[in-house]
């Protein structure tokens, strides 16, 4: 009855690995477009508790890529909250226009950060090495354009660059 025990409990993980179902296959990245955003001089309201408030204007801009392409409309902006470590929490809502006149709402939260010495210029303005700077997003799209279904259906990731007066991003959609 021990060596029947023993054999069940030994044996019994591998017939249960047997039946399961094959496991899916890693995401792949498949690049949908990009944006510059021209941005403004960001507005500094100090510690607020959570961290420092600093609220960027997004001023205009283009984004291009997989079949389509247009302007980014004036009036979005970034909500960050920057943390003593340099993480930047980012909330960032704006709206496309496609050169079809269709609206996309992208609202776009992310993380940025990277060593001291680099996130000092960063919030200084100044430029920096993107390399150096983690800046990665998740948006969500919002449209009513049929065409462009695919993303409000689809889950995307940014990988965002920082200049003085411009972001840009690269969406990804996740397959």
């Amino acid at each position: 009855m021990t060596y029947l025990l023993l054999a069940l409990a030994v044996l019994t993980p591998v017939a249960l690995a047997a039946q399961a179902p094959a496991a899916a296959p890693a995401p792949r990245l498949t690049f949908a477009f990009e944006i510059r955003a021209q941005v403004g001089t960001p507005q500094e309201f100090g510690d607020v508790g959570r961290g420092r408030r600093r609220i960027i204007q997004i001023l205009g801009g283009t984004f291009s890529g997989t079949g389509m392409k247009g302007r980014i409309l004036p009036g979005g902006a970034d909500w960050q909250i920057v943390h003593e470590d340099g993480l930047s929490e980012l909330d960032t809502r704006y709206t496309l226009e496609t050169d079809a006149g269709e609206l996309i709402y992208v609202q776009n939260a992310g993380v940025r950060h990277a060593p001291p010495d680099v996130v000092k210029k960063l919030l200084a303005g100044e430029s920096v090495d993107p390399s150096l700077v983690y800046f990665r997003t998740v948006p969500k799209f919002e449209t009513s354009a049929k065409n462009l279904q695919h993303l409000t259906r689809s889950i995307f990731i940014g990988i965002g660059e920082r200049y003085p007066s411009e972001v840009v991003v690269r969406f990804w959609k996740v397959e």
